[in-house]
Order: C-alpha cells, then structure tokens, then sequence
C-alpha cells in the first residue's frame, strides 16, 4: 500500500493506492502514517491540486476501490456525473437498476472510499438537500460552491458555515483507515 497527503482548502487529504490505483481518499485531519508515495499517488496528488486551483474537472488517475458489487456499481454511476452537475438518489437508484432503492444507493455512497475524484458530493435529495455527506455537509456545501452547483435556498443550507469547514477526521470515515 502506497501513502501520501495533500493540504487543500477543506484540510489534509490522506491517498492510499495499490499497485492498480487509488484506494481511497479521505480527510484525515492531524493523523497521519508514514508517507510512501508512488506515481499514482503523485499523479493523484497533482490533479487533486488542479482540481481545488480550478483547472481541472475531470480525474484520470487510475481507480482500485474495494467494495461489494453494489457499492462498485454505485460508485461506478458516482464517477459519471459530470462536474457542475448533481443527481439524486433517486437518480443513482434508477441506473443500478433498483429504482427503490435510493436507500441503499445512500449507504453505498456512504461508504464511497474516493472523495472528490468519486463525487458523492454531487448527490443531493430528491427535494435539493445536500442529505448527508461522510467528510462532514460543510464540505459538501464547498464542493458543490466549488463546482459552481446553484442549490435551492433551504434553513439547512443557510444555518452551513463553509468559510469554517472542520479539519478533522469525520467519524463516517473511520472504517477506511
């Protein structure tokens, strides 16, 4: 397993790759193992950066996600939206072919291990509420803002403090580590 970190504007991003590509990309706050980079994760790394300065949009970095066949499937569909854009649940559950099952299409994206390069961020309630997000809503919020994504006023959206997004490891991120 290959380690390596980047600063970006929501806190320090732990990557982890295989031989294959990028396992996961978490926020992990002030824990850190002992860096062991390899080219995909320099690649990562450098289009990570990219991404946050504005000049990127689309990933090319090779993907190793472990997960069940759902959760791949899941993520699959995740990887299609395209920047600037957001889909539903509902509208994940309807490509994998479970068009009741926005539920578990939640808990699928979830447990996605790629932030960012996976877009869970780009999934939002049928109503337009940002729902839950495992790296913590302010940062859904960010991405989203980032992206240039418009959302519906709401009294949840209002009460987010994006210019004071938490730098640490949220608890739903946990089971990666």
């Amino acid at each position: 397993m290959f380690t390596d970190y980047i600063e970006s504007p929501l806190g320090t991003l732990e990557l982890k790759a295989t031989e294959k590509g990028i396992s996961h990309i978490i926020f992990s706050g002030d824990q850190q193992s002992i860096i062991k980079p390899n080219d995909i994760t320099d690649c990562c790394k450098t289009q990570l950066l990219e991404y946050f300065d504005g000049k990127r949009q689309v990933f090319d970095v090779p993907l190793d996600p472990q997960g069940t066949a759902f959760q791949q499937a899941v993520w699959a569909c995740l990887s299609k939206i395209p920047f600037g854009e957001v889909y539903t649940y509902k509208d994940i559950a309807k490509m994998v072919n479970k068009p009741k099952g926005s539920q578990a299409v939640g808990g699928a994206n979830g447990r996605n291990p790629i932030s960012i390069i996976v877009p869970c961020h780009r999934v939002i309630g049928t109503n337009g509420s940002l729902t839950g997000y495992a790296s913590g809503i302010e940062r859904k919020l960010w991405l989203l803002t980032h992206e240039g994504i418009e959302l519906k006023p709401s009294k949840e959206n209002q009460q987010l403090d994006i210019q004071n997004v938490i730098h640490t490891r949220q608890a739903k991120t946990e089971f990666l580590s």
